[in-house]
């Protein structure tokens, strides 16, 4: 069961890690175009962010690693993808009257709009495989397997969001969903940790 709610959470980080990068070049295009210049500077912050977020989730992961602490990920990174609603157009307009060349422009703003959330999505999969990992011998093959579940969840929010969600829904709709998606699934996993570890002291408690 742990191994399932861990591996459910890691293919929903996945999701939504490839689902937002591609939504932001839907957000940045209105002010700085659809150019290569603009795709690469999405790249750029997104794979900057994520290696940032690898190794903060793995110092974190080493101070006892806890499942209740990994969900606060969850919720954190859900709150971190609403300023994209709320203050996206407000950053874009700051940022495109101060800085004319739009690859510097598109640079700064996917910065200040992308590395947040990313950042902290990226620090969910090392601190996965830290909840995983009892035995060092098995190390290499949970850490191999959750990353392929992560890149599974990858390939299917780029496939959906591409094909269908920016075809039925508005952008700041989808950006909802996904933060939705990010407190359901930390809110499921919490109950149910919760209930069970209730319910393992209830055990201990109670006489032989």
């Amino acid at each position: 069961m742990r191994q399932f709610i861990i591996c459910f959470l890691a293919f929903t980080s996945g999701f939504v890690i490839m689902s937002v990068e591609l939504l932001g070049g839907r957000i940045l295009s209105p002010y700085f175009g659809s150019s290569v210049y603009v795709w690469g500077s999405i790249i750029t912050v997104f794979m900057l962010s994520l290696s940032a977020g690898y190794l903060l989730g793995g110092k974190l992961s080493l101070n006892k690693p806890r499942i209740l602490r990994f969900t606060s990920l969850f919720y954190i990174a859900g709150a971190l993808i609403f300023p994209l609603i709320y203050f996206g157009d407000l950053v874009m307009l700051s940022v495109f009257e101060r800085i004319e060349d739009p690859r510097y422009g598109s640079l700064t703003a996917a910065l200040i709009l992308f590395l947040p959330p990313t950042l902290v999505l990226g620090m969910i999969s090392p601190y996965s495989v830290a909840l995983l990992v009892t035995d060092a011998k098995q190390s290499g093959s949970i850490a191999g397997f959750l990353y392929f579940i992560s890149t599974l969840g990858s390939a299917i929010g780029t496939l959906l969001t591409s094909f269908y969600l920016v075809l039925w829904f508005d952008i700041n709709d989808v950006l909802i969903g996904l933060s939705v998606a990010l407190w359901l699934a930390a809110s499921i996993t919490t109950v149910i940790y919760r209930r069970e570890f209730r319910q393992a002291n209830q055990n201990e408690k109670s006489p032989e």
